[in-house]
């Protein structure tokens, strides 16, 4: 069993929205943080634009607040921080001295958050993802006292913003930053010169992901994502077309949704494919489940977008592996961390269609090898990707934070 760290007081959750349809692991990692007694509050800086929710949501027991996010002027800010001056004393100088501050709706959803994080008496803050989430989190731990962290993924350490994310200055500030890779801690220590870095990999509630060996007669080749450039699927598209034209007779699904719907759509009619390729659209996570347990092989063909975003290490690989579904993926990133090629699933170059076509070809006529990927990578799965272990790390790194905050107030007073 994992060593399991207690509870350490009320922590705040700051998302830019939530829920996300496509944001299983900050579900997964709540839950597991319920799960032994550890009190969550959720703070959403931005309004919901989804229209699909996953099943799983209707078990996170965490309230919900939705901070105001429109204000009318400069007169916003001022009336917040006369209101809050009470409370927050300290605020205006811990805000003037904090450099990178921009935008006046930042620093007025802040104090709403720094007024609650008192209120409530939220101990510590985490952030998920480096840009607006953690831009708030940073003004109002300052404001409120409390040590704070967030956990970058990989759009927000990767993209090419038009206006500055201040990245730097959050991982300089954050009592410790949390990535999901070791290709990401290696990126940001190079890059940015960071110290307080822990790589904790996303976890899975695995009694939910019980393991399957793969069926023998399975044939379908399955993708799950939003459907956006950097998931690849056009090279996808393309592959399954190559295995056509080389007497293959492929069938593949594609489950999501996204700006890129209606170009796929375009190629998959161009190419002569639409017999053997599917847009699904989003599905609930049990149906993904479902088509898990029914396909030969999951396709990951993720690639660099022109604006630079890319995977980190996408969750849906570590949920067909936990599930016994063999992987086929790019070695980019942090995926040749959790796909092993030969061992735990096999991996192609990025944005090379005819290297994804001779894998899938390979592993779909391959029963046996199927078989063995999907064992070893259970065990992978098993070992490194337990949520209940992932959690357990989260809240032993905000426990020292919280410590190494109080010991330096202390010492300064």
């Amino acid at each position: 069993m994992p060593d399991i760290h207690p509870p350490i007081g009320r922590i705040g959750y700051v998302l830019k929205r939530y829920p996300r349809f496509s944001e299983t692991f900050v579900i997964n990692e709540i839950l597991a943080h319920e799960a032994v007694g550890q009190e969550i509050e959720i703070f959403a800086l931005r309004p919901v634009e989804e229209t699909h929710y996953q099943d799983i949501l209707g078990r996170v027991r965490a309230p919900v607040t939705r901070i105001k996010d429109r204000f009318t002027g400069p007169d916003a800010i001022w009336d917040r921080l006369t209101r809050a001056r009470d409370l927050l004393p300290g605020a205006w100088d811990a805000l003037a001295a904090l450099d990178g501050v921009t935008g006046g709706q930042d620093v007025a959803q802040a104090i709403d958050l720094a007024v609650e994080v008192r209120t409530r008496g939220i101990v510590h803050l985490h952030a998920h993802f480096g840009t607006v989430s953690a831009s708030v989190t940073r003004l109002a731990a300052a404001m409120s006292g409390v040590s704070w962290s967030f956990t970058a993924h990989a759009k927000d350490i990767y993209h090419r913003y038009e206006e500055p994310q201040h990245l730097d200055l959050k991982l300089r500030d954050a009592d410790v930053t949390i990535t999901v890779s070791d290709y990401n801690l290696a990126h940001l220590r190079k890059t940015y010169g960071a110290e307080r870095l822990a790589r904790v990999y996303n976890g899975l509630d695995l009694t939910r992901f019980q393991h399957a060996r793969p069926r023998r007669n399975a044939t379908e080749i399955l993708a799950v994502g939003r459907l956006v450039e950097k998931k690849g699927f056009h090279i996808l598209i393309e592959a399954v077309r190559l295995m056509a034209e080389a007497g293959d007779v492929p069938s593949c699904t594609i489950i999501g949704s996204g700006e890129e719907h209606d170009d796929l759509a375009a190629q998959i009619a161009d190419s002569g494919m639409g017999a053997h390729i599917r847009l699904e659209g989003p599905r609930p996570q049990s149906q993904v489940m479902e088509a898990m347990r029914n396909a030969a092989v999951l396709a990951c063909p993720c690639v660099i977008g022109s604006d630079g975003n890319r995977d980190g290490m996408p969750t849906v690989l570590i949920e067909a592996m936990a599930l016994g579904l063999p992987v086929i993926a790019t070695d980019m990133v942090g995926i040749p961390e959790l796909v092993r090629d030969g061992e735990t699933g096999l991996l192609v170059p990025d944005a090379d269609p005819q290297a994804l076509a001779d894998a899938l070809q390979r592993a779909t006529r391959d029963a046996d090898l199927r078989a063995a990927l999907s064992a070893r990578a259970r065990a992978l799965i098993e070992t490194e990707y337990d949520v209940t272990k992932s959690a357990s790390t989260l809240r032993g790194l905000w426990a020292e934070a919280s410590a190494r905050r109080d010991q330096s107030e202390r010492s300064a007073a």
